[in-house]
């Protein structure tokens, strides 16, 4: 499940790359979604620092041959944490890397974490299929425009064995 790769803490180092490759990702949502100003793609560069440097965010990265193909964010409060713009490079789609990249973050957050909530647009059906193969249900829409933004939550799993998705593992 996709491949070699070694998995890594975002740093606000990584700012550049992580806006590249969520600009890459997210032009198709754009298309799907017939809008081109959607966050993800409008994001300033000025921002991330700011955002991966804050206490409440942790983030995480799949490189391969130094190269960002996979990233991840994750806002926690209290006892709940929001995935937000989990992202694979369009040409490494389809390999596993958004399933190891979300399997890796839900046993890396902070033990508190009981409750894990993310959203998608409503045309996203690739991303839907990901998240309620691995246990997300729908829990509200949201309007954005011309088109909807469904969330989806789940009760974070206990698995054995996440030590293999410890950062710096392939």
């Amino acid at each position: 499940m996709g491949g070699p790769g070694k998995l890594a803490a975002l740093t606000p180092g990584d700012t550049g790359e992580v806006l590249t490759l969520q600009r890459a990702a997210f032009v198709t949502e754009a298309q799907a979604h017939q809008d081109l100003y959607i966050p993800p793609l409008t994001q300033a560069l000025a921002d991330l620092p700011a955002e991966l440097g804050e206490r409440c965010c942790r983030g995480w990265g799949i490189r391969e041959a130094g190269r960002l193909v996979a990233c991840v964010r994750a806002h926690v409060s209290g006892d709940t944490a929001e995935l937000i713009r989990l992202v694979v490079a369009p040409d490494r789609q389809g390999l596993g890397f958004g399933t190891r990249l979300l399997l890796a973050t839900e046993d890396l957050l902070p033990p508190q974490v009981r409750t894990i909530g993310l959203f998608t647009g409503q045309h996203s059906h690739a991303n839907w299929r990901l998240y309620r193969r691995h246990g997300y249900r729908q829990t509200h829409t949201t309007h954005a425009g011309a088109y909807l933004l469904v969330h989806l939550a789940k009760a974070r799993p206990h698995r054995s064995g996440a030590a293999a998705f410890r950062p710096g593992r392939s």
